[in-house]
Protein backbone atom coordinates (compact mmCIF):
# COMPACT_ATOMS: atom_id res chain seq x y z
CA UNK A 1 0.00 0.00 0.00
CA UNK A 2 1.48 3.35 -1.01
CA UNK A 3 1.58 6.33 1.28
CA UNK A 4 -0.69 9.25 0.40
CA UNK A 5 1.13 12.07 -1.39
CA UNK A 6 1.20 15.33 0.59
CA UNK A 7 -0.67 17.02 -2.26
CA UNK A 8 -3.60 14.69 -1.57
CA UNK A 9 -3.53 15.82 2.06
CA UNK A 10 -3.61 19.42 0.82
CA UNK A 11 -6.75 18.58 -1.19
CA UNK A 12 -8.59 17.99 2.06
CA UNK A 13 -7.75 21.46 3.34
CA UNK A 14 -8.96 23.37 0.30
CA UNK A 15 -11.80 21.20 -0.99
CA UNK A 16 -10.23 19.00 -3.65
CA UNK A 17 -7.69 19.02 -6.43
CA UNK A 18 -9.54 21.52 -8.61
CA UNK A 19 -9.92 23.91 -5.68
CA UNK A 20 -6.21 23.59 -4.90
CA UNK A 21 -5.31 24.29 -8.51
CA UNK A 22 -7.52 27.38 -8.49
CA UNK A 23 -5.97 28.67 -5.25
CA UNK A 24 -2.49 28.20 -6.71
CA UNK A 25 -3.31 29.59 -10.16
CA UNK A 26 -2.34 26.39 -11.98
CA UNK A 27 -4.24 23.81 -14.00
CA UNK A 28 -5.86 20.82 -12.30
CA UNK A 29 -3.74 18.57 -14.51
CA UNK A 30 -0.60 20.16 -13.06
CA UNK A 31 -1.77 19.32 -9.54
CA UNK A 32 -2.49 15.75 -10.68
CA UNK A 33 1.05 15.51 -12.07
CA UNK A 34 2.43 16.50 -8.66
CA UNK A 35 0.21 14.01 -6.83
CA UNK A 36 1.29 11.18 -9.15
CA UNK A 37 4.98 12.14 -8.83
CA UNK A 38 5.21 12.93 -12.54
CA UNK A 39 6.64 16.36 -11.67
CA UNK A 40 8.03 17.76 -8.46
CA UNK A 41 6.04 20.49 -6.75
CA UNK A 42 7.72 23.78 -7.74
CA UNK A 43 9.49 25.61 -4.95
CA UNK A 44 7.17 28.61 -5.19
CA UNK A 45 4.11 26.37 -4.89
CA UNK A 46 5.50 24.56 -1.84
CA UNK A 47 5.45 27.76 0.18
CA UNK A 48 1.93 28.57 -1.03
CA UNK A 49 0.67 25.10 -0.13
CA UNK A 50 2.24 25.29 3.31
CA UNK A 51 0.42 28.59 3.89
CA UNK A 52 -2.90 27.36 2.44
CA UNK A 53 -2.90 24.32 4.72
CA UNK A 54 -1.83 26.23 7.81
CA UNK A 55 1.33 24.14 7.98
CA UNK A 56 -0.42 20.78 7.83
CA UNK A 57 1.48 20.12 4.58
CA UNK A 58 5.00 21.51 4.80
CA UNK A 59 7.73 22.31 2.33
CA UNK A 60 9.63 19.37 3.81
CA UNK A 61 6.68 17.08 3.02
CA UNK A 62 6.45 18.32 -0.55
CA UNK A 63 10.19 18.22 -1.34
CA UNK A 64 11.53 15.41 0.88
CA UNK A 65 14.71 14.89 -1.15
CA UNK A 66 15.96 18.45 -1.49
CA UNK A 67 14.17 20.74 0.97
CA UNK A 68 17.34 21.15 3.04
CA UNK A 69 19.18 22.53 -0.01
CA UNK A 70 16.38 24.94 -0.94
CA UNK A 71 15.52 26.14 2.58
CA UNK A 72 18.68 25.64 4.70
CA UNK A 73 17.15 27.74 7.47
CA UNK A 74 14.62 24.93 8.04
CA UNK A 75 17.46 22.44 8.50
CA UNK A 76 19.01 24.71 11.12
CA UNK A 77 15.76 24.70 13.10
CA UNK A 78 15.57 20.88 13.31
Amino acid sequence: MSKEHPIETAYEYVGGGTALAKELGVSPSMVTNWAKNRRPVPIKRCVQIELLTGGAVTRKDLRPDDWHEIWPELAASD
